[in-house]
């Protein structure tokens, strides 16, 4: 095992061999199913459930439990009154998805109303309905319901399901593999020479990297899940050493809350047993509501995480240094430099033009060309 504690100290675990048999049935969303289950498998420790109003209205104005524990991103199940009064009425209720069975179970404890503007500001620092997480926090139902689930049957594998991975699991190829230190990589894009060089850098100095890409709900223009998962397979294959590298996927959804978000994702990292996580320009951001560097200004708030962010500035490929590099240490002027901005690939792929080496390596560039539809509709 690696030598750092969960969140908040214990690793919690909500799985059960009972069925998911309850007074009630509610469907809720597959996004929302899969946090059920990161619940359950310790992926959100400490939490055991959907948060309290006490831990919610905590969360909104100060950023942590009501246990003064970090936490920055609420965690809830919203319905509608009807729903909700039957949901307190029957105490235990079943959850399923459209598609498939009942998989867990909600020991209901509360109901409760919140305030979606000030819940917006609070989380996303902004109350535009052009922000993705504000549209989604609108639109939200009025009630939230809080209590412990008790998770009961997983989905069915497919491709992209076989590399989730749970902290144990985790915890268990890092003790295996001889780290003491690993440094997480939290990503929603496929992998451009940037982050190779962030990764590789990061290596020179810790035992292991955990490139842990989001897999799940993405905004419109963002890369599909396959086209990400291919791409790190591809770029870890062909450029990586086969003991320095573990590749799992984590099946949430992006929230796009910059700062609030990049904490969030230290906190699961350290779950999964990293010691480390490399934070970088405008972590988990969207448009320009964030500086470029608020996402690591926050940790400076949060002192009391166990895990320790590793911050980078932005590297580009210097032509006179003839190596990628960055601010810090390359003297030379713009004119040198080969930007590689998500953009600037995002727009050469529209237009069927493959990146140059200095963007994507050859192997990642024809795994992305490959896909007739690599963005999110």
């Amino acid at each position: 095992m690696t030598a750092i504690d969960p969140h908040g100290g214990k690793l919690v675990s909500r799985m059960t061999q009972k069925a998911a048999g309850g007074a009630l049935t509610v469907t809720i969303s597959d996004d929302l199913a899969n946090d059920v289950e990161n619940i359950a498998d310790g992926i959100f420790s400490p939490l055991e459930g959907f948060l309290s109003q006490a831990d919610f209205e905590s969360v909104v104005k100060r950023g942590r439990l009501a246990s003064d524990l970090p936490w920055t991103v609420p965690i809830v199940l919203d319905v509608d009154k009807e729903t909700a009064t039957k949901m307190k009425q029957a105490g235990d209720v079943a959850l399923k998805t459209a598609q498939g069975p009942e998989f867990a179970v909600l020991h209901v404890e509360e109901v409760y109303t919140f305030d979606k503007q000030a819940t917006s500001q609070s989380v996303y620092g902004t109350t535009d309905q052009n922000h993705p997480g504000v549209a989604k926090t609108l639109s939200m139902n009025e009630y939230l319901v809080g209590g412990k689930i008790d998770y009961t049957v997983r989905p069915g594998d497919d491709p992209i399901r076989k590399y989730r991975m749970t902290p144990e699991q985790t915890r268990k190829a890092f003790s295996d593999a001889g780290w003491k230190s690993v440094v997480a990589f939290q990503t929603r894009n496929p992998p451009h020479v940037a982050h190779e060089m962030l990764q590789k850098t990061s290596l020179t100095t810790h035992d292991g990297v955990f490139v842990n890409p989001l897999i799940g709900k993405k905004k419109s223009g963002d890369f599909a899940d396959d086209v990400i998962l291919e791409s790190y397979i591809a770029m870890i294959d062909n450029y990586y050493p086969k003991n320095r590298c573990i590749l799992g996927t984590l099946h949430t959804e992006m929230r796009y809350a910059g700062p609030k978000e990049a904490i969030h994702h230290a906190i699961m990292r350290q779950n999964y047993g990293c010691t480390n996580i490399i934070i970088g320009r405008d972590h988990a951001g969207v448009g320009k509501y964030y500086s470029p560097f608020a996402a690591q200004e926050i940790f400076s708030d949060y002192t009391d995480l166990v895990i320790e962010p590793i911050f980078f500035p932005a590297f580009y490929y210097c032509r006179k240094c003839l190596t990628f590099t960055n601010e810090r240490a390359c003297p030379h002027s713009p004119e040198f430099h080969e930007q590689i901005s998500g953009t600037k690939m995002r727009s050469m792929i529209d237009a069927g033009q493959a990146p140059s080496e200095f963007i994507l390596r050859p192997e990642v560039s024809k795994v992305i060309m490959g896909h007739k539809k690599p963005f999110v509709d």
